[in-house]
Parts: structure tokens; sequence; C-alpha cells
């Protein structure tokens, strides 16, 4: 007997608020538990770094956890499933990171942290160069830049629980309620009721248990995440490459695939309406052949009809064309098509990538499709560019950082190194072919790609007669935004307290630091939930600013403070500031050049690397010619000789 689709859905949507219920439910006692172990402890150096006493098991997993964000789970999928083969270029630079990053910094920044007492990265670099400003500017440059990073992670969590909740009858008309409400609200009602509703669930959760449990918190959740996000992505690739028919089919698949086009359509209903008629944002409908080539157009927003309208014009839609060959793909859209939905396309205006229409293969082949470019997506100078980008980058965030100075001892270090980096490819390689197998079984998510990863869970459970495992993988991607955001959360809240509040009030109580912890942690996670109501498409555009600007801004501050006794107070002020600054021009070069939010890419280098470089210049000329540093700072972190240990 076959189960109707929309009963599947049902039982996978139940199934996922009673996953996502107990998930919560075991975050919660791990933050009260997390808040009990505060007791009797230096509030401050327990809250932000666990009282510096984490083993390697806990270190090797709140690193990989954090590492593997809403990036990683979302905004990955997102551009593999819209550029295909190619990103595995892009992703093999981000496995090396915990290479790069643990072996550059994390012994010596161990080592100097805990010779200064220094809780967070700008307090470091203030101690190390003994100048206020620098610490100041390090935590401007520290609360800017890890934003845009944290509202990524609002993004990525909030679409994970669209689909998480999409069929839950209880949550549907919620949505229906806080549409009603939010409309007349300026900026919020233009968010989408649903992406809306589950963005304020998700930011009162994730900043309630990490405002209560602190560091400890995060440390013992990420751990459990870690698991649930392995488990997740080896499930998820057995469904994928079963339903797809293994990995040579969908390479076949792929090959014969076109990238599609986007634009708009006027859309005629076959009889006037006599009530109001909505057509829902992805609704396929069926157009004539052409070229050999059977089309699709499937709608990027919501289409509505009044009484009496038959004609809906300027509605955005995607074109998708697909040959007879690919029987998975057409037979994927035929199965959404409401034949008796009684409208059709009377005019369609649309437009092709620059590079990749037309041409077949793109997706299994560097440079991949790109629409505003014809060099594609990966241009040689532009893949050299991650391959330094992401090591780099990710070697210089304050996040991991950390993380670098709250473990134990030496062995701990050694022993994650190689756990890390085995987690990491056991996470990365898999994801590329299970969303390059997205692209056949569930073309058309173009209209939302960061959707792709939830989607792809709850699609594949329900065709496999599973629809009750969704819970559970779903719960991977969010597991992996939710220990993050608690990480950025724990970082900004820690920086903006430690380094702005506790400077000023040098004589504040124990109490009143607290108070002061907690009412920070509240305040930015509600400031970035503002921030997110009305996202970019793409949450990776985010996260690379963000994670680029951080790099840009103390890569070589950070690196030359730890091995270079000669560093002055200046050069690492110049340094923070042109690397930064540099970053965030290249960036509006790139809006007025591009038309959206984009780093412009001088020569096809990422900006990333001119930033870099700018600083490395910037600070090792001004550091030979301004004054000596204090004598008696080369002696304390550097011993008489000025050497490191």
């Amino acid at each position: 007997m076959t189960v109707p689709s929309h009963i599947l859905a049902s039982i996978a949507g139940n199934a996922a608020l009673i996953s996502f219920a107990v998930y919560m439910v075991f975050v919660f006692v791990l933050a009260g538990l997390a808040n009990r172990e505060q007791s009797g402890k230096s509030f401050l150096n327990e809250y932000f770094l666990g009282s510096r006493n984490l083993g390697m098991w806990a270190f090797a997993f709140t690193y990989a956890a954090t590492s593997a964000s809403g990036g990683s789970f979302m905004g990955f999928p997102s551009l593999i499933y819209t550029h295909g083969w190619v990103m595995a270029l892009w992703i093999a630079g981000y496995i090396v990171v915990p290479l790069v990053a643990i072996g550059l910094i994390a012994k010596r920044l161990n080592q100097v942290a805990r010779k200064s007492g220094s809780i967070t990265v700008p307090e470091v670099l203030r101690k190390r160069l003994g100048s206020e400003v620098v610490g100041t500017v390090a935590t401007m440059l520290l609360v800017f830049f890890q934003f845009f990073f944290l509202l990524a992670q609002f993004k990525a969590g909030a679409k994970i629980m669209t689909t998480l909740l999409g069929d839950v009858s209880v949550y549907q008309s919620a949505v229906i309620l806080v549409g009603d409400l939010t409309n007349p609200i300026p900026w919020v009602g233009s968010a989408e009721p649903d992406y809306l509703l589950c963005l304020i669930v998700f930011a009162i959760s994730v900043v309630a248990y990490t405002a209560w449990g602190g560091f400890r918190a995060v440390v013992w959740t990420d751990m459990m995440q870690g698991v649930i996000m392995g488990l997740g992505v080896i499930i998820l690739l057995g469904l994928a490459l079963n339903q797809v028919g293994g990995i040579g089919n969908a390479t076949q698949e792929l090959a014969r695939q076109l990238p599609p086009r986007t634009g708009s359509a006027t859309l005629m209903l076959k009889a006037e309406p006599t009530k109001v008629v909505t057509l829902v944002k992805g609704t396929w409908m069926e157009l004539s052949e052409k070229k050999g080539r059977q089309q699709f157009v499937r709608l990027k927003d919501s289409a509505k009809f009044s009484v009496g309208q038959r004609m809906a014009e300027n509605v955005p839609v995607i074109l998708v064309r697909t040959s007879v060959e690919n029987e998975t793909e057409i037979s994927s859209i035929r199965s959404q098509i409401d034949d008796e939905l009684g409208v059709g396309v009377s005019i369609l205006n649309v437009s092709g990538y620059q590079y990749g229409d037309d041409k077949s293969g793109v997706y299994i082949s560097a440079p991949g499709p790109k629409s505003n470019s014809g060099l594609g997506f990966l241009p040689i100078m532009l893949a050299v560019s991650f391959f330094c980008f992401w090591p780099f980058a990710g070697a210089a965030q304050p996040s991991y950082m950390a993380r670098q100075m709250a473990f134990k001892d030496i062995p701990t270090l050694r022993h994650s190194i190689i756990f890390v980096a085995v987690y990491f490819s056991m996470i990365y390689f898999p994801l590329i072919i299970i969303f390059t197998c997205g692209r056949v079984l569930l073309p058309g998510w173009e209209i939302d790609a960061d959707r792709i990863m939830p989607e792809m869970a709850t699609f594949l459970t329900t065709n496999a007669g599973v629809p009750w495992l969704a819970g559970l993988l779903v719960a991977a991607p969010f597991a992996a935004v939710m220990s993050s955001v608690d990480s950025f959360l724990l970082l900004v809240s820690g920086s903006v307290v430690r380094d702005v509040y506790q400077r000023r009030n040098p004589d504040a109580s124990e109490a009143k630091m607290k108070k002061v912890t907690y009412w920070t942690t509240i305040g930015v996670g509600a400031l970035a939930m503002v921030a997110m109501l009305n996202p970019p498409q793409f949450l990776q555009d985010l996260i690379v600013f963000g994670s680029g600007g951080l790099g840009a801004s103390f890569l070589m501050p950070v690196v030359l403070a730890l091995y270079w006794p000669r560093l002055t107070p200046q050069a690492t002020v110049a340094g923070m500031l042109s690397g930064g600054g540099a970053m965030a021009t290249f960036y509006l070069i790139g809006y007025v050049v591009n038309d959206k939010f984009s780093g412009y890419e001088l020569w096809s280098l990422h900006p990333f690397i001119w930033s870099v470089a700018v600083s490395a210049v910037v600070m090792v000329g001004m550091g030979r010619c301004s004054q000596p540093p204090k004598k008696e700072l080369i002696e304390k972190y550097f011993g008489k000789s000025g050497e490191t240990s």
C-alpha cells in the first residue's frame, strides 16, 4: 500500500518537531549543569574559557563543531548545488584549516594567554604590546566583522527550522498569525512570516542557553553536536547514493544538465477566480518542449490573484530545461506539478548565465557555471585564492583562538590536530557528493539554495519510507549552526564585557559582571535577529566577508605579536586597520561594480589575499621605523634572549 506524499510529509514534520524538542531539552540540561560548574570559580575565566582546562576530546570536538558552522552545512551545500563538482576545489582548502590554524599559533597563543592572564584575543594583543589603543582597535574590528559571521548563522538556523517544521499543522497556524500581526510593522512586516517565526524561536533558544551556561555549556553541547553532525552526514551520503543510482549515474545526469535561466513571467488563470487564489513560492508549471528539451517554470516568489483577476504580471521565476535522458530530474519535477492548477505562462522573460548557458557538462567541470561573469565560478587565480583563504583566514578567527587559549596541555593539542583533520575529511568530502546528487534529485532549488540541506534530508528520508529519520538528519545542520552561534555570541559578548566594560569599571563586583555579561549576550543576540529579518540570498557571502575581514585584521598582528619581539603598538594598530579597511574597501567597490554584496576580485584574486598583503607590508614597515617596544615586555613574553619557547 502506497502512503500519500502529504501524509508522509506530515509524519516527517512531526518527527522533526519531536527530535527538535528532545534535542533542545538536552541542550538546556547541559547548560544547567554548566551553570552549576561556575560555582566557586572565577566567573569570567570560567564563563568565557572554561577555566582553561579542556581535555583532548572536549577541545577537539568544540574546535571542530565551531568550525563546522552554518557555512559548512548551509552555505557550502548551496554552492555545491548551484555550481557542481568544481566546489571540491574550494572545499579542499577548508579541510586543512585545523592543520594550519592549530599548528601555526595554538601552542604559542596558549602560552602568552596564560602568562598574561588574558581571556580574549584583544586582551592578548593589548597586554602583549602594552597598549590600550591596540586593545580598543582590536575589540572594534572583532565585534564588527564577527557580527557578520553571527548574522549568517542566525539566517541558517531560521532556514533550517522552516524546513524542519514546514508540515506541522500547529506551526502553519502560527505562521499565519505571525504574518497578520507583523505585516503592518515597517522592516519586520517585509520578512516572510515562516522565516520570521523560526528566526525568533531560534534566537531565543540559542541566546538563552548560551547566556545561562557560558563557555562550558558551549563545549559540552559542541561535543554532542559534533557526534550528531558526523552521523547525519554518513546517513545522508548513503541515502543520496542509493536514491540517485550511484555516483556514476549522478555524474551522467549532471553532464546533461543546463544552468537555469532567471527572470519573470506573466501568469494567466484559465477562468476568473471567485475567491483569492495564491500560488506559493516553489510552484512548478510545465511548458512545451523546445529543441529537444522539456521546459519547466518554477516560482521564486508567491503570486496572488484577486477575485476576478486572471493575470499576474512580473512574477519572479526560474526556467529549468531538461533533456529527455534526464529521467530522474524530469520525474522529480513532474511529481510536484499540480495538473489541476488551472494556470499557464503567457509571457516569459528570462536570461541565462554568462558562463554555462546552453552548455552541457558545466556542473562536472571547472570553472563551473556563473550568472554574472563569463569566467565561470572558479577561475584559476580565484581557486588559488581560496586555497590560501580558508587555511589562513581560519587561523586568524578569534573564535578558534578562544579555543586555543583553553586547552590544558601540549599532548592535548597534538592529539587534537589529528582528530580534527580526520573529522573534517569525513564531513566535507561526503557533502560534495551528497549535494551534487541533490542537483539531480531536487532540481529547481535555485529559488532558495540556502535551504537545500534540510530539504534534501526531508526528501531522502521520505522517499526511503523512514520519514521519522528526518528529525535526526535535519538536526545535523541545526547542530552545526548552534555550535557556531553560541561560540560567536560568547566571543562578541566577551570582548564587550572584558575589553570595554571591565576596563572602564575595574572595581565592578562579580555579581555586577555576571549581570552585564548576561545582558550583553542577550543584547547581541537580539541585534543579530533584527538585522537578519531580510537577509541576502547566499549566507556564504556573509561568512566569507566576516571570516575574510577577521583574517585580514588579525592574521598578521597575532602571528607577529606571538613570534616577533620587535613588533610595536603603532605597527599593530596600523596592520589591523589597513587589513580590515582594505577588506571592507574591496567589498564596497564590489557592491558598486556588481550591484550586490560581493568582493571586488582584482586580477581574479580574492580581496583577502590583497588585504593580508597590505597588512603585512604596513606592519613590517612601521615596525622597522618606529621606536623599539619596552624591554620588560620583550623579556616577559620572549625571555632575555628574545626568543619564543
